[in-house]
């Protein structure tokens, strides 16, 4: 990946005014994000003489950030609390030394939003994949057969960040029958309601006009397993070969990681992109919200059960389970709400030591049911 080289001449920045840095800050980072909301936030720190610069890819307890004069190459290590939530990530706005080699980020702005997954560590931590993002864009190949869960869950996960979410049904060109391709964009769109699902293939060309014009206004995040296309995607909006780009397997059409870290990039038509590596594991961390945004008519359908605690599993006059029975709400939607919400559940819990015990409380109360019903039962035959 080609970075803009870094101009080690500062010596208009030392004798600048706070206006005239400013000013020189909202031209130069404009293609990167920086607004009039931003250059408030900073403005705090202007009279300390720090710089502003967005971070455009963070290894090894370093970062490279993009400021007015360029990429800097800075140390983290005044940002690397204990929570691994707060350490400084791809898409931060980092408060930068003006001077010094190396130079050192000492805080960042607040984020606006941030898209974050649990890790597969016992202790049910989160890692916070990118910042201040718009779209999420949730790109699937058709290349394999759709997991219509997996989509949940990366959904889940963009609506809990903040961002817009759009499914993006990449190498379209493998379907040439318009009516099996209608369907599955039927599919796509059952299970992502009120989100844009576009179909693109970079080979022809096919949506990616739509796609550059959805992705021209702010920052986006690329997400996807590996193989989904991300980083031929990403080449095709930058316009050039920016990402290396691996075939996938034609037995499963995964591929290796092409993409190794997470990388914010300038498009030539307006907005910026994240492209990530493909995700393993997409784990929810409390996502409560976004699970609820996945299945907004489940949760229409559950203002009308009679008790405002069901749970959706056996109670009278349920309305999950009523439209359940009317064939309004499908089986498959139904067991992957529960399955989301379960999960997400579980890691809340491992957090949280009240809802922990109002979890167990719950289990001993149903296993003490389960007991009293199995002994009703065998005094009734004997």
């Amino acid at each position: 990946m080609s970075l803009p080289a870094f101009s080690s001449s500062l010596s208009s920045s030392s004798s600048a005014s706070s206006s005239e840095q400013a000013s020189g800050c909202a031209h130069a980072l404009a293609p990167y994000g920086w607004d009039e909301a931003w250059a408030a936030e900073f403005a705090p720190y202007t009279d300390q003489g720090l710089l502003p610069g967005r971070v455009v890819r963070v290894d090894r307890g370093q970062c490279d950030v993009m400021t007015a004069h360029g990429i800097v190459r800075a140390d983290t290590a005044f940002v690397t609390p204990h929570d691994p939530l707060r350490v400084i990530c791809t898409g931060d706005w980092a408060v930068l030394e003006a001077h010094g080699n190396p130079r050192y980020v000492k805080t960042y702005l607040p984020r606006r939003t941030a898209f974050v997954r649990s890790t597969s560590s016992q202790r049910s931590e989160g890692q916070i994949l990118a910042a201040n993002v718009d779209h999420a864009i949730i790109a699937v190949s058709l290349a394999v057969e759709l997991d219509l869960g997996r989509i949940e869950r990366f959904l889940a996960l963009a609506w809990e960040s903040g961002a817009q979410p759009l499914v993006v049904l990449t190498k379209a060109d493998l379907v040439p029958d318009p009516v099996t391709l209608g369907h599955l964009v039927e599919d796509v769109e059952t299970a992502a309601p009120g989100v844009q699902v576009l179909t693109v293939s970079s080979r022809t060309g096919e949506g990616t006009d739509v796609l550059a014009a959805v992705v021209g206004g702010g920052t986006s995040v690329l997400l996807g397993i590996s193989g989904a296309g991300k980083s031929t995607l990403a080449n095709t909006l930058l316009g050039e070969e920016v990402m290396d780009v691996q075939a996938a397997r034609d037995v499963d059409g995964k591929g290796r990681h092409t993409t190794t870290t997470r990388n914010l990039l300038a498009l030539p038509g307006g907005g910026v992109l994240i492209d990530t590596p493909g995700l393993r594991g997409v784990g929810l961390f409390d996502a409560e919200a976004g699970v609820g945004q996945v299945f907004s008519e489940i949760e229409e359908y559950a203002q009308r059960c009679r008790f405002h605690d069901c749970a959706h599993e056996a109670e009278p006059g349920c309305g999950v389970l009523a439209a359940l029975a009317s064939g309004e709400l499908a089986e498959r939607r139904l067991d992957s709400y529960r399955k989301l919400l379960r999960e997400n559940q579980r890691i809340v819990a491992k957090t949280d030591a009240r809802l922990r015990s109002e979890i167990n409380r719950a289990w001993r109360l149903r296993s003490a049911e389960g007991r009293a019903n199995y002994a009703a039962k065998r005094r009734g035959r004997a």
